[in-house]
């Protein structure tokens, strides 16, 4: 791969990078809107059972569900609510980590992974394809003697 190629390459990949990390800000931005029971207990998990608060049954998961319909109904925003949720049961109420902090690793690290491994493919596998083409043994073969030619015409005329 020339050099220029692979400045071509790393450009790429630092734009990505650039639009992945600056994409998580947006994303939590987005969660300040009006507060929808059904979405709150999707995103939210039982503290007792360790899931998902929309099929939890557990005694715990009733008291958190009269905790979030008290909360509509003072008119808070999912946000506040899942603020709310994070004082009172603690952030393993959570079902996705927050974006900020060590979390953004979460984030963060999957896209990057995927976006190297396949700089490595795009880097590797034309090396592999000129060293499997520089190996490959000649295609022809080398010229029939004359006693050879001699008695392939006689097999094959035998088999006709």
């Amino acid at each position: 791969m020339s050099t220029r190629a692979r400045r071509r390459l790393a450009l790429v990949l630092l734009a990505v990078i650039a639009l992945a990390v600056g994409a998580v800000p947006a994303v939590a931005a987005t969660t300040q809107h009006r507060a929808s029971f059904t979405q709150i207990q999707d995103e939210v998990m039982c503290v007792v059972c360790h899931e998902p608060l929309a099929v939890a049954q557990s005694p715990e998961a009733f008291q958190e569900r009269d905790y979030i319909r008290q909360l509509i109904l003072q008119g808070e925003s999912r946000t506040q609510i899942e603020r709310n949720l994070v004082a009172q049961y603690g952030p393993a109420v959570l079902a996705t980590p927050p974006a900020h902090g060590f979390n953004v690793l979460v984030y963060v690290i999957p896209p990057l992974v995927v976006i190297l491994g396949i700089a490595t493919l795009v880097s590797v596998i034309p090396r592999w394809r000129r060293r499997a083409r520089d190996a490959a043994p000649a295609a022809t073969s080398p010229p029939l003697s004359a006693a050879d030619a001699q008695r392939l015409d006689d097999d094959l005329a035998r088999t006709t």
